[in-house]
């Protein structure tokens, strides 16, 4: 059921989040994705949010590199850069994904331009900052930054307070998505005409890419929509509303609250009458205000914290937590697939590989003889848990 991407074979050249969560997604629809790293490790092995670590295993790691396969390799070397070569021009691994500064994977002999004389029908996809070039190429290119340098932050929060970035890696998370929506069109439109691509995923397209309109002064989130629409402050708490009558309105107000206004007002003279919505929302509790909402049917939500979602009812019904049981970490609950396909989420076929996991059977898949595959891992040019151990 979860093999739309079968025979899609992908090596990623991948770390933080915005390559690795792009990698996942083509990996959970059955792509054979290929984690490709230094013999050191990915950076996000060694760091985790909150250090959040379960018996030394980093649970950002965990949570954005499931059903894929791992590979260690020194890329410096002769025999690291031959190994990436013999998957792509000989086994069909020919979607290459990565997300290094601009300019890295050329040094290390693995440009697109490169890979495309072994494969013409491979398709690149660079996940950048900015862009593979232009005046600020050479910008750290990081989501935080991006928030701030795109106006994404400026949008945030009412109007009266400084701008504020999100309180989450939003344009990370959009970003690869972007990333694998164009893979995926870039294989299907290869599927017909036989011609490969070069893709450029950018965090400042994707930021820019999430952006509608400037932030209003009251409780509105956006200045195209009529008053209420946004997050308002009731007596204890928050509350959300959305697209509400008058008429609605009226019946759930204290009576009089909105003389000398009418239907019109709500976008025609949105800010007074958002005023009004602000007052009388403080009034009542958000319990109180959810009863009144939902007997009159007024579009309505509750402001969760984080642990009130994972524990919601339908967030619940939906599967879209799943739980590793990590060799190591133990049990580890993640957040999975945000699609279901046919009535079912996706599921883990393999869980995040330690570093280098399946080093030994990438190379004998790229041609090398055991003999071969010793040296290399002698000479420090490969790693895989069994030379670990043996050390």
């Amino acid at each position: 059921m979860f093999r739309m991407l079968e025979g899609v074979k992908v090596l990623s050249f991948t770390h933080y989040l915005q390559g690795p969560s792009a990698a996942q997604a083509l990996a959970d629809l059955g792509a054979d994705v290929v984690k490709v790293e230094s013999c050191r490790g990915a950076y996000e092995r060694g760091w985790s949010g909150c250090n959040t670590y379960k018996n030394g295993v980093s649970v950002f790691y965990l949570m954005a590199n499931r059903n894929q396969r791992g590979v260690a390799l020194d890329l410096k070397s002769d025999e690291g850069r031959e190994t990436i070569y013999r998957l792509v021009r000989d086994k069909g691994y020919d979607v290459i994904l990565e997300n290094f500064r601009p300019g890295v994977m050329d040094k290390l002999g693995l440009g697109y331009e490169e890979l495309k004389k072994l494969n013409p029908g491979v398709i690149y996809c660079s996940c950048t900052g900015y862009g593979s070039s232009g005046p600020k190429v050479r910008k750290p290119g990081q989501d935080l930054l991006i928030q701030g340098m795109s106006g994404l932050a400026a949008l945030a929060g009412p109007g009266d307070h400084p701008p504020m970035p999100t309180g989450t890696a939003l344009v990370d998370q959009h970003g690869a998505i972007l990333a694998a929506l164009g893979i995926t069109a870039a294989v299907y439109d290869r599927d017909k005409t036989g011609k490969g691509h070069r893709i450029e995923a950018s965090l400042l397209g994707s930021a820019l890419d999430l952006q509608i309109e400037p932030r209003a002064d009251t409780g509105l989130s956006t200045r195209i929509h009529q008053s209420p629409y946004g997050i308002y402050k009731t007596a204890d708490k928050y509350i959300t509303l959305s697209l509400t009558s008058f008429e609605n309105l009226e019946q759930a107000f204290t009576p009089g609250a909105l003389e000398g206004f009418s239907a019109k007002d709500q976008m025609d003279n949105r800010i007074e009458f958002d005023k009004v919505v602000c007052r009388e929302l403080l009034k009542r509790t958000t319990n109180e205000w959810e009863l009144i909402f939902e007997e009159l049917g007024i579009w309505y939500a509750p402001v969760n914290e984080y642990e009130d979602v994972v524990k919601d009812e339908q967030v619940v019904y939906n599967q879209c937590f799943m739980t590793m049981n990590h060799p190591v970490a133990g049990e580890v609950k993640v957040l999975g697939h945000a699609n279901r396909y046919d009535g079912q989420p996706v599921p883990l076929r393999r869980l995040p590989p330690e570093l280098g996991e399946n080093t030994i059977e990438l190379l004998k898949e790229a041609g090398y003889s055991d003999s071969q595959i010793q040296e290399m891992m002698k000479q420090g040019k490969a790693v895989s848990p069994e030379k670990k151990q043996d050390k």
